[in-house]
Formats: structure tokens, C-alpha cells, sequence
């Protein structure tokens, strides 16, 4: 039509262009929202502290823990503020570092994209639910076995917490796997039909991911390599079905 102005479709352009110091003050947005949500959340999670505390030592089946220094209670709970905060400002974080990000991709990359941060965040939190609630009970009980008449244990709030918040980290880590395995697939460095050949390899990887990351005895490597071979292969089949849809390079 004559007269018409032929404007980028929004799978071709990004959605504006930004000037270098309009980038560096999204960038600061980011960066100073996040912080007050975090400095918000401590201060939350401090006044919580004692209750999450409690609630943390629930799975440890004896009586009560310790403290040997006067001070290391204050630490602990401050501990508890940080990662607490950490845990619960992270989606609201990852929501802005996404919304800084997006207005430079296509229309196409953000379809993409959106759904892999709500699933890494979701199997993140699975994975500390699922080691807090089935991992670390099993865990306790199994070490504290091996105590003898003569040989009581006692064992610190601070190295307890140290030890709960190890394996829950862990295990929100090595649940992004299959994230990890539908990007690569995705972007074509390894196929899903090479990923289920090499299986073996796969799950000799896992094992000694989960060496890694847990103390060192049998029932801890059994209860995280479990789930990541279970993991693992319905990320391969989840692959499968992704890439047959993909449509071909022009």
C-alpha cells in the first residue's frame, strides 16, 4: 500500500534499542531492587530465625544439639537470616535479571527462555525440598549409627547447619540437570539419541556427582543418584520430544 512504512516484525528486531547508558541504568535498577528485596528478606527471616532453627532440626534424631562458643548461636541465626533471604528473594532476583535481559532478545528466544527460568527455579526448590525432607533424616540416622555405649554424640548447631545447608545447596544444584541436558540438546551440541547411547557414561557421572556432594557413605550416594538417573532420563526422553518439534533451519 502506498504510503505504508515497512517496520521490523518483532522475530526479526529486539523490542527497543538501548543506549549504552540506558543499559547501565537498568542494570542499577537490578542491581539496588534486588538488594532492598534481600535486606528486606534477612530482616524477615532474622526475627524468623529461632522458628526456622527449630524447624531445621527436626529430622536430627537426637535430643538436642550445642553450642560450644558464646557467640556461635548469634552466628548461626544470622546464617539463617542470609541464606533465608537468599532462598526467598531468589525468584523475585531472577525475575528482574530477566526482565533486564529480555527487551534484547527476539520474540522467539523470550518464548523460549521464560519457560527454562520458572523450571530451573522450580526443580532448584525441589531438589532442597527433597533433601531436607527424604535425604537428610536417612542420612542422620545412618552416620549416628555408628555410635558406641561409650561414645555419645555432640554435635554443634553450627556444624549441623553447615551440614544441612551443604546438601541442600547440592542437591538444588545437581537438579538442574535436565536444564542442562534440553539446552544442549536445544542448541544442538549433543543429540538426545547420543545422550541415550551413552547412558552408561551418564550414570557413571552421576555417581560420582553424588560422591562429590555428599558425606561419604553408600546411602547418601544412593539417595541422590536415584533421583538423578531418574532425572536424567526423563530429561533424554523430555529431549526426544522437544527436538522432533523444532522446526528445521531455513
Amino acid at each position: 500500500m502506498e504510503g505504508a512504512i515497512a517496520t521490523p516484525t518483532e522475530d526479526k528486531e529486539p523490542l527497543r534499542e538501548m543506549s549504552f547508558y540506558d543499559h547501565l541504568d537498568d542494570l542499577r535498577k537490578v542491581i539496588v531492587q534486588s538488594a532492598v528485596v534481600l535486606l528486606a528478606a534477612m530482616i524477615a527471616c532474622w526475627f524468623l530465625s529461632g522458628r526456622i532453627l527449630e524447624y531445621l532440626i527436626r529430622p536430627f534424631p537426637v535430643d538436642h544439639l550445642v553450642f560450644t562458643d558464646p557467640i556461635e548461636a548469634f552466628m548461626v541465626r544470622v546464617r539463617i537470616s542470609v541464606v533465608g533471604a537468599l532462598m526467598a528473594g531468589f525468584p523475585f532476583v531472577l525475575f528482574r535479571v530477566w526482565a533486564f535481559v529480555s527487551p534484547g532478545l527476539f520474540a522467539h528466544e523470550r518464548k523460549k527462555i521464560l519457560p527454562f527460568v520458572v523450571a530451573s527455579s522450580a526443580l532448584f526448590y525441589a531438589g532442597v525440598v527433597f533433601c531436607y525432607l527424604v535425604l537428610i533424616p536417612i542420612v542422620l540416622e545412618f552416620l549416628l549409627g555408628f555410635k558406641v555405649p561409650r561414645l555419645d554424640p555432640m554435635i554443634s548447631v553450627n556444624s549441623y547447619f553447615g551440614f544441612v545447608a551443604r546438601l541442600c545447596f547440592a542437591f538444588g544444584v545437581v537438579f538442574q540437570l535436565p536444564i542442562v541436558v534440553l539446552v544442549l540438546s536445544i542448541i544442538g551440541i549433543v543429540t538426545p539419541a547420543w545422550l541415550l547411547r551413552q547412558w552408561r557414561y551418564g550414570v557413571v557421572g552421576i555417581a560420582v556427582a553424588a560422591a562429590v556432594f555428599t558425606p561419604p557413605d553408600v546411602i547418601s550416594m544412593i539417595a541422590m543418584g536415584v533421583p538423578l538417573i531418574v532425572l536424567y532420563a526423563a530429561s533424554v526422553a523430555l529431549a526426544f520430544v522437544i527436538v522432533r518439534k523444532k522446526p528445521p533451519r531455513e
